[in-house]
């Protein structure tokens, strides 16, 4: 039998110990399913990595941010912001304590998968104009077949005239569509097919038209899709290679279950943790001990490269000119410094036991739907490979922070040892000596088209965040 010492540290700790639903006995319902409405009208608004940052602008700027560039001396109570390449921006608060004693950062990443259209991507074929595309991120191909898809984007004109492109959205807009074999026929084509190989790569292409243009001897479909682009956006077939377009599911964040606690929607890997983030930090009613920082990062996805992901430099570019904007001077060790006293919660989601497939998870180290925000240690896979592996004294200071502010949480891992594992970017945050772990909510149906959330662990993860930022 447990002791009576350890039974009462199982019922006093708030954390995974509990093992308990957290909506038994939670007074704040109503106050949950309200800020739940709030998170699927972002999801709706910001499907992409340059509508999310377009949205967080707007919302930051009517809480008082302006940029960074407007302000030549920083004190302890501003609000700026920082944007890069349209696909990163950092949101700011100036603390009390000297930078050098370092930053509150909480890091999520803005993209998901999706489909991105290959440069030169228009093509006809028995008489229906097709394009060509390139996935991105971990998906299963077969689910992105014969599902309702969206494209957005921007195209850059070859006089340099940039044109936003979203269609697909709205009730009157068509929509696109990846077709898919009929039963009766995919006998010897598909059926033998091993899962990853049901729908190949080179087989993901969408359906866009099937009008053919009179006036024209040949491809008579491809050029009407032609004609259509350059009446609505002055774009030539040329412009593609110029021009930014992804397909993604054209629905609507919607309440999953009879009792609505629950959420279905694209992109909730990582923009849930995107937007709680970011309204953690634009809820901060007082000025902070430390400096708070909001960074939505790209390509994490894929790896995290590019000037937008987070093994660029802008992490350090934008610590600098915050570092030389608070002392009026700047200097590198002042960022060696300042980052190595900074802490970080890599704000990602987690896998969530799908009772389904449990034999997939260990449930003693495993994520449930609705028991909060997810603190895990390690991610990486077979060994521990590509994680940054949080010490024990962080975890612990972790933990106290979440216990202390009856936020409910538990730990969780990516399944099985040898099943699975996944990545984050919170190696990249450490590799800066910021001390890091992850901390995020958990999700079934991670990479599908609609993936499902808690709203009490929404909610859990935004009130995380909010106590981090106000250490």
């Amino acid at each position: 039998m447990l002791s009576r010492m350890l039974i009462n540290n199982i019922k006093r700790w708030g954390g995974y110990m509990y093992m308990k639903n957290s909506w038994i006995n939670m007074e704040k319902k109503g106050e949950i399913f309200e800020f739940s409405e709030e998170y699927k009208r972002f999801l709706n608004e910001a499907k992409t990595e340059r509508e999310v940052v377009k949205l967080v602008r707007k919302l930051a700027e009517e809480k008082g941010f302006i940029s960074i560039e407007k302000k030549e001396k920083l004190v302890p109570g501003d609000k700026v912001y920082f944007i890069n390449r349209n696909k990163n921006i950092a949101l700011i608060v100036i603390g009390e304590e000297k930078i050098e004693n370092g930053i509150n950062y909480v890091v999520s990443h803005i993209d998901s998968p999706r489909l991105d259209l290959k440069q030169n991507p228009l093509y006809e074929e028995l008489d229906l104009a097709y394009l060509k595309t390139h996935y991105y991120g971990g998906i299963k191909k077969y689910q992105w077949s014969t599902i309702p898809l969206a494209m957005h984007g921007v195209i850059v004109l070859s006089n340099g005239e940039k044109k936003e492109i979203n269609i697909g959205e709205k009730d009157g807009d068509p929509i696109f569509m990846i077709p898919d074999l009929l039963p009766h026929l995919w006998g010897k084509s598909q059926a033998e097919r091993k899962a990853p190989e049901v729908l190949k790569g080179e087989e993901l292409q969408i359906v866009i038209g099937s009008l053919p243009l009179d006036d024209k001897e040949k491809d008579k479909v491809k050029e009407g899709v032609l004609k259509i682009l350059k009446e609505n956006y002055g774009m030539e077939e040329d412009d593609f290679v110029s021009a930014e377009l992804e397909l993604v599911p054209a629905m609507k964040a919607r309440d999953l279950g009879l009792d609505r606690s629950l959420i279905a929607a694209y992109g909730q890997d990582d923009r849930i943790c995107a937007y709680t983030s970011v309204r953690a930090i634009l809820d901060i009613d007082r000025i902070p001990k430390h400096t708070s920082v909001c960074f939505l990062a790209d390509k994490e996805e894929i790896g995290s490269n590019g000037s937008t992901g987070l093994q660029s430099t802008f992490l350090e570019y934008f610590t600098s000119k915050l570092i030389k904007k608070v002392k009026g001077d700047f200097n590198n060790l002042d960022l060696q410094e300042t980052l190595w006293n900074s802490k970080a919660m890599s704000s990602d989601v987690n896998a969530a036991m799908d009772p389904i497939f449990k034999d997939l998870f260990d449930p003693m180290n495993s994520a449930k739907l609705n028991y909060g925000i997810v603190v895990t240690k390690y991610t990486g896979s077979r060994g521990k490979s590509g994680t940054n592996d949080a010490d024990a004294e962080y975890m612990g200071e972790i933990r106290e922070l979440l216990e202390r502010n009856k936020v409910s949480w538990q730990i969780g891992s990516y399944g099985k040892v040898d099943e699975g594992g996944a990545g984050t970017v919170a190696l990249y945050l450490a590799q800066k000596g910021i001390k890091t772990v992850d901390v995020g909510p958990a999700l079934i149906s991670m990479h599908a088209p609609m993936e499902i959330s808690s709203k009490l662990d929404v909610y859990e993860t935004f009130r995380a965040y909010k106590a981090f930022y106000e250490i």
